[in-house]
C-alpha cells in the first residue's frame, strides 16, 4: 500500500475511534447538568441519583476521549506536514481555540464538579456542572468551525502560494459551520438518549418490582426516549439545511449522494439501488427513487437541475487540470489523471446508513415511551435486548455521517470554493508528509492495538459500573444519631470521581 493510502487508514480509524467517545460526551454532560439542575431546584433524590450514576459514566467515557482526541492532532505533523504547511496560518487558530477551552475551561470546572460534591455550595457546584458541559459544546463548535473551512475555505486571501487568514469572523461563522454545528449537538443528544434507554431499559427489566431505585431507571429511560425522538427531528431539520449547502458548495459530493451518473431535471431521490453503484456509468443499477424529490433537497422547489457525476468530471478537469502535477512527491500518482469521483458505494451507502440508523434509534424510542406509558414497566424478553442493541444505532449513524462527509470530498483535501479565492485548494494526495510506507504502518499498527485495548477498558469500566448501578454510586446509608450521617462527605466524593 501507498503511503498516501496508509495514512488515510490511520486516520480514519483513529478519527472514528475518537468520535465515538465525543458525541456520548457532550450530549450525556448537558443531560447530567439538567438532572443536577432537577435536583437542585426540587430537592428530589431520585435526580441526584441520575446524577451521580450518569455522571460516573460520564467521566470514564470523558477520560477515554482526551486519551483519544490527542493523537488527532499529532497526526498532522506525522503523516500530513503537507498539509500542515499549506493551512497552518488558517488551520491553527480554531485549533488553539478548541485547545484553550478543553484544556482549561473544560478540565478545571470538570475538576471543580467532580471534588466539589459537599464542599461548594449547591448553585455553585451545579454552575460547574453546565461550564463543562457548555464547554464541550464550544470546543466542537471550533473543531467544526476548522473541519468546515477544509470543506468551504473562506476569510482568506492567496498570498505566496498559502491561504493566509484575513478574518477569524468569516472562519468561525462560515456558514458551513453554522449548518453543522446544530446537526452535530443533535447527534450528540442522540446518542447520549440511546445511552439512557439502553442502559436504563435493561436495568428496568432486570429487575422488575424488586429494585427500590425503579422510578430512577423509568425516569432515565423516557428522560432518554423524548430526547431521542427531538434530536431526530433536529437532525431532519439541520440536515436538510447542510444538503442546500452541499448542493451549492460541492455538487460532486451531493452526486456521490445518490450515486446520479446523469444529470436530471427535475431529479429524483434514489431510495435503494440494486447492482454495482461503483460503475459511475450506472449502466448496471437500477434505483428506486422518490420523483423530483432530489431537486427539493437541493433547492426548495420541484424542478431544479442537479448535474450528475459525468457532467461535474468535466467542469472539475476544466477548472482543477486532468493530470496530477509531475511531482516526485506525489509518488505513483504523479502526472497522473485525477479521479474526481469519491468512491461511490461509501458515499452512497453510507449517507442511507446514516439516515437509517438515526431513523431506528429516534423509532426505539417512541416504543420505549410507549411501553413505559403511565407507569407501565415493560416484561418482555425481547424488550431489554432491544433497547441495548438500540445504544448502537445512533454510533453507527454519526460515524456513517461523518465517512461520508470526509469521504465525499475526495480527491481534495481542502475543497475548492465555487465563489471563494482561486488557488485555495489542495489534493489530499498533494497533503501527505515524506514518510516511508514501513514507518506508517508501524505508527498503524501501534495505534490499531493501543486503540482496541483502551476500547476492552471502556467496556470493562463501563459494564462495571452499570452492573453496580445505584449503590456503586451513591454513599452507603449510616445509622441514626451518627454525627457525620449528612449527605456526602469529602471521601465519597473521591469514591464519586473513581
Amino acid at each position: 500500500m501507498e503511503v498516501l493510502e496508509l495514512a488515510r487508514w490511520q486516520f480514519g480509524i483513529t478519527t472514528v475511534y475518537h468520535f465515538l467517545m465525543v458525541p456520548l460526551t457532550i450530549g450525556l454532560s448537558i443531560l447530567v447538568a439538567g438532572m443536577q439542575t432537577a435536583w437542585v431546584r426540587t430537592g428530589n433524590e431520585r435526580y441526584l441519583k441520575m446524577t451521580k450514576f450518569w455522571g460516573k459514566l460520564l467521566l470514564v467515557n470523558f477520560a477515554m476521549g482526551v486519551v483519544t482526541g490527542i493523537v488527532q492532532e499529532f497526526q498532522f505533523g506525522m503523516n500530513w506536514s503537507a498539509y500542515s504547511r499549506f493551512v497552518g496560518d488558517v488551520f491553527g487558530a480554531p485549533l488553539a481555540m478548541e485547545g484553550l477551552v478543553a484544556f482549561f475551561v473544560e478540565s478545571t470546572f470538570l475538576g471543580l464538579w467532580i471534588f466539589g460534591w459537599d464542599r461548594l455550595p449547591k448553585r455553585v457546584h451545579l454552575a460547574c456542572a453546565w461550564a463543562f458541559s457548555l464547554a464541550t459544546v464550544a470546543s466542537a463548535y471550533f473543531i467544526l468551525a476548522a473541519n468546515s473551512w477544509m470543506q468551504h475555505p473562506v476569510g482568506v486571501e492567496f498570498v505566496d502560494g498559502r491561504p493566509t487568514m484575513n478574518s477569524i469572523w468569516a472562519v468561525l461563522t462560515n456558514n458551513t459551520a453554522l449548518a453543522a454545528i446544530p446537526h452535530t449537538i443533535a447527534g450528540t443528544f442522540s446518542v447520549a438518549a440511546a445511552f439512557l434507554v439502553g442502559i436504563a431499559g435493561w436495568r428496568l427489566a432486570r429487575r422488575r418490582g424488586e429494585d427500590e431505585h425503579r422510578e430512577v431507571w423509568r425516569s432515565s429511560l423516557r428522560l432518554g426516549a423524548w430526547v431521542g425522538v427531538v434530536a431526530f427531528a433536529g437532525l431532519v431539520i439541520s440536515g436538510d439545511a447542510q444538503g442546500k449547502l452541499m448542493f451549492e458548495q460541492q455538487p460532486m459530493k451531493m452526486a456521490a449522494a445518490e450515486a446520479l451518473c446523469h444529470t436530471e431535471q427535475p431529479a429524483s431521490f434514489s431510495v435503494l439501488a440494486v447492482g454495482d453503484v461503483a460503475d459511475a456509468q450506472c449502466e448496471d443499477v437500477k434505483t428506486f427513487t422518490v420523483p423530483a424529490l432530489l431537486s427539493f433537497l437541493a433547492h426548495n422547489d420541484f424542478t431544479t437541475e442537479v448535474k450528475g457525476i459525468e457532467d461535474l468530471v468535466g467542469e472539475y478537469q476544466a477548472a482543477y487540470g486532468t493530470n496530477y502535477p509531475d511531482d516526485p512527491a506525489l509518488g505513483e500518482l504523479a502526472g497522473q489523471p485525477i479521479d474526481y469521483v469519491p468512491n461511490l458505494p461509501v458515499t452512497y451507502w453510507g449517507f442511507r446508513i446514516m439516515i437509517g440508523f438515526g431513523a431506528l434509534s429516534a423509532g426505539i424510542g417512541v416504543l420505549a415511551l410507549w411501553l413505559t406509558r403511565r407507569g407501565r414497566i415493560p416484561g418482555s424478553k425481547w424488550f431489554p435486548r432491544m433497547v441495548l442493541g438500540g445504544i448502537a444505532t445512533p454510533f453507527i449513524a454519526n460515524s456513517a455521517g461523518w465517512i461520508f462527509t470526509e469521504m465525499g470530498r475526495q480527491p481534495f483535501v481542502v475543497v475548492p470554493n465555487p465563489t471563494g479565492v482561486d488557488g485555495v485548494w489542495m489534493f489530499t494526495a498533494q497533503a501527505v508528509s515524506r514518510v516511508s510506507a514501513g514507518e506508517v504502518w508501524t505508527s498503524l499498527i501501534a495505534l490499531t492495538t493501543i486503540y482496541a485495548a483502551l476500547g476492552v477498558v471502556e467496556v470493562f469500566l463501563l459494564r462495571k459500573y452499570v452492573r453496580g448501578g445505584i449503590e456503586g454510586v451513591m454513599p452507603p446509608k449510616k445509622p441514626q444519631g451518627d454525627d457525620d450521617a449528612d449527605q456526602g462527605s469529602g471521601d465519597d466524593a473521591l469514591a464519586f470521581a473513581y
